[in-house]
């Protein structure tokens, strides 16, 4: 059994750009109509690394921005997670394209937004961190496998962690092989149980799960997003009662989670 307690949300779509907004169509209460599209914006990055850094960047330093401003705690002083299923797709294949037409023409600032662990680090220069951070990537349970991660790290240090999720949609060759459609990113601030929060125990269960059904038309809308097991547990988080769910870990496992009333 793990315990934490959620401190802050954070959620990010071109559609429902922060959690203000997206709580309500999660919660099924505001009609899903796309705002007009926009780019993330983090105040962390200056003018010239806004313009060139990638939308996975973009967006998870959003919702890490917004989850740490809604959780009252300084960027520099959390650990974090970062889970992703794929990185950033357009980045993908813009380089696969390149190496195919023109290797010589490999840009190198393209190849260091294609790694893995990005975010993590324009995050750490950003705010100036000097915790721990880890990249987790896990394909289709990779939200799951982050908030294991995180709520591991929350219960053996006592301290609060950052979770931020986020993916891209496929672009070019790569749509035939790959489904991830869309921009989705979110970002859960964890706390220890001696703080204040919405309780949250889990426990790793040893059999596999189904996802849970999707209640919202809004949700509905983002789930091809490769993060978008992250949604059933955000569609709980923006109703006040109590709820329990399952989320699909691996084919053999699964983590049970027991939100409390808010």
């Amino acid at each position: 059994m793990l315990s934490a307690l959620v401190r802050s949300v954070a959620f990010w779509t071109p559609a429902w750009p922060s959690w203000a907004l997206a709580a309500p169509a999660l919660r099924d209460q505001a009609p899903p109509t796309p705002m007009p599209p926009r780019r993330a914006a983090p105040t962390l990055l200056g003018a010239t690394p806004r313009r060139r850094a990638p939308d996975a960047v973009l967006m998870a330093l959003q919702v890490a921005e917004d989850a740490c401003a809604a959780a009252a705690l300084a960027p520099a002083e959390l650990s974090s997670v970062f889970t992703s299923a794929h990185g950033d797709l357009a980045i993908v294949d813009a380089l696969c394209r390149t190496l195919a037409q023109d290797p010589l023409l490999l840009s190198p600032m393209r190849f260091h937004h294609s790694v893995h662990n990005a975010a993590s680090g324009y995050w750490a220069i950003g705010c100036g961190s000097r915790q721990a951070s880890t990249a987790v990537a896990a394909g289709a349970y990779s939200f799951a496998a982050g908030l294991l991660e995180a709520m591991t790290q929350c219960a053996a240090d006592l301290q609060p962690v950052l979770l931020v999720g986020c993916d891209t949609d496929a672009v070019g060759p790569l749509r035939s092989v790959n489904t991830s459609r869309g921009l989705l990113a979110v970002a859960l601030v964890l706390v220890p149980p001696d703080r204040s929060g919405r309780a949250l125990p889990a426990r790793l269960l040893p059999c596999p799960a189904p996802a849970p059904a999707l209640r919202s038309a809004a949700a509905r809308t983002l789930q091809s997003n490769a993060m978008g097991d992250a949604l059933p547990l955000f569609e709980a988080l923006a109703e006040p009662a109590a709820t329990s769910l399952a989320l699909p870990l691996s084919a053999t496992l699964s983590l049970a989670l027991d939100l409390a009333a808010a």
